[in-house]
């Protein structure tokens, strides 16, 4: 192993432990770059607490992977990283739902483009088999998710010296299109209705089911939720710190126990919707979005929730339009799992004392599809960066990939959390800007602008035919 941290090249295969948004990019970017990869999946031999089925990538969340607009913090990661060749964002691309300026995807056929993109790759093989140990000697990059099994969560811990962090995350629900009484629900995007010259550049088209709901209904449906009964937390879940969850997927009971109001100025608020039976604002609503490729199933946005099903079924069927819709899937609560990054990780995401081993994905406190993303088509990138003997690379700061790797790993202050893309992560701009959204836009120039030019003076050491894209997704 060389001084700089690449390797010798006497082994070119690297192994990549779970096939979720991390290890699945992953995979594809080494291999892309010559390695050669074995990936393993314990699904579906071994099934987590969320998952279904056995495909890769598959969202067990949200199906939305966030903005599309280039001035936002998830817009402008996304575009790095068809910038850089991700895979699955060229998969999620394939698969897109209508969802206004988000970019949603049919689950189930987001997650074959996934399967079949990684498992047609001839330079990758896959093993549906569970590893328990973290391999010594090989060039491998663990990006095993937050639902890590126990059995290598201990051997990620032995390793660590100390305790890595969980914490609880939480689902939401999932009910049939039709079975919404769209006599009291309607369709619209936000700001669909405004034809100012300030929004003519953001029409949305009407994606979006809304349940809207008056002052009183809005006040009575949250005195329920903090009536209802939660799920009884197993005994390692009454550990202080798996009480903790991320601010950004906060279940709707912990929401509204903070402050009445708190549901309507946050998934519930009703900014920018207009409802075309009275022409005003509702005084909250609750938006579903569609879950799925023929247009069937519609999850409730930002409505995760861990309370009982019975007590979810009674709860939700207050929301006006879903009194008697036909619920498919309830929300629960789920373990999720992340490390010290800071402690354990360079900024190449490469451990601290062992060069051929990187992390990936949520398990770095990468928060989200797209973080998650990201940080594996980096782990992917520089993997196989080492089994060439180049050494590795890490974006640069100002570009929001970069920031958000750099907060990861070099974040010092407090206790470390998970965190997602946001323009607080960039380092300032040289002359104040006042105006927001000028501001965000220049930021994402700025990230464009710095993010080309290292893609061409650090990663041109590549043969061509590893860095081209070898086959178009389908």
């Amino acid at each position: 192993m060389q001084a700089d941290g690449s390797s010798d090249g006497r082994s070119a295969t690297i192994l990549v432990i779970g096939a979720g948004l991390a290890g699945s990019e992953a995979a594809w970017q080494a291999a892309q770059r010559g390695a050669q990869v074995v990936l393993y999946e314990m699904r579906p031999g071994r099934m987590t607490e969320v998952h279904r089925t056995g495909g890769f990538a598959e969202l067990v969340c949200s199906n939305s992977l966030g903005s599309t607009l280039p001035d936002r913090p998830l817009g402008l990661l996304k575009n790095e990283l068809r910038r850089l060749g991700s895979l699955v964002i060229a998969c999620a691309d394939a698969t897109a739902l209508p969802a206004g300026n988000a970019l949603a995807v049919g689950r189930d056929a987001f997650s074959a483009a996934v399967t079949a993109a990684v498992g047609e790759h001839p330079r990758i093989e896959v093993r549906r088999e569970e590893l328990t140990a973290i391999p010594p000697d090989i060039p491998t990059i663990i990006a095993s998710g937050p639902l890590t099994s126990p059995e290598l969560s201990s051997a990620i811990q032995e390793l660590a010296g100390h305790d890595h962090l969980r914490f609880y995350d939480a689902m939401a629900p999932i009910v049939v299109g039709e079975s919404v009484d769209m006599r009291v629900a309607f369709r619209a995007s936000r700001y669909q209705l405004r034809s100012d010259a300030a929004f003519a550049d953001r029409e949305a088209t009407a994606d979006y089911i809304n349940c809207p709901l008056d002052r009183d209904s809005y006040y009575a449906f949250v005195a329920a939720l903090n009536a209802a009964e939660k799920a009884p937390l197993r005994e390692i879940e009454k550990e202080e710190e798996a009480r903790r969850y991320f601010e950004a997927c906060l279940p709707i009971e912990v929401l509204a126990a903070r402050h009445p109001d708190a549901l309507a100025y946050g998934p519930m608020r009703p900014v920018g919707l207009r409802d075309p039976r009275t022409a005003r604002r509702p005084f909250a609503v609750v938006q579903l979005r569609q879950d799925d490729t023929a247009g069937s199933l519609y999850n409730l946005v930002g409505f995760q929730t861990s309370l009982r099903w019975g007590e979810q079924e009674r709860v939700l069927r207050m929301i006006p339009g879903l009194e008697r819709a036909e619920f498919v899937r309830f929300g629960q609560m789920h373990r999720n799992t992340y490390i010290d990054s800071p402690a354990l990780l360079r900024p190449t995401l490469q451990w601290h004392d062992r060069n051929d081993l990187f992390f990936a994905g949520q398990l770095t406190g990468t928060e989200g599809y797209v973080g998650s993303t990201a940080s594996g088509l980096i782990a992917g990138l520089n993997a196989a960066r080492l089994v060439h003997s180049l050494p590795p690379v890490v974006p640069p700061p100002t570009s929001m990939i970069g920031a958000l790797l750099h907060y990861i790993t070099q974040q010092k202050q407090g206790v470390f959390e998970p965190m997602k893309a946001n323009f607080g992560l960039l380092p300032e701009l040289g002359q104040p800007i006042r105006d927001k959204r000028r501001r965000y836009a220049v930021f994402a120039e700025r990230a464009q602008s710095e993010l080309d030019h290292w893609l061409r003076t650090e990663l041109q050491d590549y043969p061509a035919s590893f860095s081209r894209v070898e086959r178009p997704i389908k």
